[in-house]
């Protein structure tokens, strides 16, 4: 049985993600000057992705 072609790996190199992890958000905080030391982790600000 052949597999489905959204599962292939071969196309999805270089894609950049639309949704940022925890620790990835916090430091583009931080790149922006927008993070205060003390803040809670949960409940981060929406943030987009650089371009």
């Amino acid at each position: 049985m052949s597999q489905h072609p959204s599962f292939q790996r071969g196309g999805s190199h270089g894609v950049k993600r639309s949704v940022l992890k925890r620790f990835e958000r916090i430091e583009l905080l931080r790149k922006r000057g927008q993070w205060r030391e003390g803040r809670r982790l949960t409940a981060l600000p929406k943030t987009k992705p650089e371009a």
